[in-house]
C-alpha cells in the first residue's frame, strides 16, 4: 500500500479553478460579443439618425454560443471533478477539507452562464 499523497488531491483542485477560469473568461468574452453589435448600433445611429435600421446578428449569435460553451466547459470540469475526487482514497483528502464549496461554486457559476447565455439570446434588440 503506498503512502498518502495530497498533491494529487490539490492537482485536481487546481485542475477545477484553471477550468473554472477558462470558463469565465469565454463566457467574459461571448457577452462582450454578444453587446458589440448594440454598440456598432449605436455608432451607425450617431453618424445617420435616418439611415435603414441593421441588425447585428451575427456578433449576438456568436457571443450567445461563447457565453453557452462557457458555462458547458465549467459545469462538464465540475462533474469532472467530482467524479475524479470520489476515486481518491480518503486518505488522500484533507481532514478539514470540504468538497462540496468548490462544487458548489463551480456549478453555480455555470448555471449562472446558462442563464446569461438565455438572457443574451431573448434579449437581442
Amino acid at each position: 500500500m503506498s503512502e498518502p499523497d495530497p498533491r494529487v488531491f490539490f492537482a485536481a483542485e487546481r485542475t477545477l479553478l484553471a477550468w473554472l477560469r477558462s470558463g469565465l473568461t469565454v463566457m467574459g468574452l461571448g457577452f462582450v460579443v454578444a453587446r458589440f453589435g448594440l454598440f456598432l448600433r449605436l455608432l451607425a445611429l450617431q453618424r445617420a439618425p435616418e439611415a435603414v435600421e441593421t441588425h447585428w446578428t451575427a456578433s449576438a449569435v456568436l457571443g450567445v454560443l461563447f457565453v453557452f460553451a462557457g458555462a458547458i466547459a465549467v459545469l462538464v470540469a465540475t462533474v469532472q471533478h467530482r467524479r475524479f475526487v470520489a476515486t481518491l482514497p480518503p486518505a488522500d483528502l484533507p481532514a478539514s477539507y470540504s468538497r462540496g464549496f468548490a462544487l458548489l461554486l463551480s456549478g453555480t457559476v455555470g448555471v449562472l452562464g446558462l442563464l446569461l447565455a438565455a438572457y443574451l439570446l431573448v434579449s437581442q434588440p
